[in-house]
């Protein structure tokens, strides 16, 4: 099962990267554990610069931007073949 966070104050393209992340799950039909990050403290620990972020198993694979559908999906098939 892959652990997915989605880092970020919960702004319009916070919810769209969620929103994103939960459709490709879903298309791929796999396990996962989609976690919204909101608390500062916690999104700097990812050292990104800029939010929303992507973490796909402890790993940031987007930070600063919306990645497309099929950047994420893509997103989540290396993860399941890396793990």
């Amino acid at each position: 099962m892959l652990t997915i966070k989605v880092l970020g104050p919960g702004c319009d393209n916070c919810k769209k990267l969620a929103n994103l992340t939960e459709r490709a799950v879903a298309n791929l039909s796999i396990e996962a554990k989609i976690e919204k990050v909101t608390d500062h403290t916690e999104i700097m620990k990812y050292k990104i610069l800029a939010t929303p972020g992507l973490v796909i198993n402890e790993k940031v694979v987007a930070a600063g931007r919306v990645p497309s559908q099929a950047e994420v999906t893509t997103f989540l098939t290396n993860a399941l073949m890396a793990g």
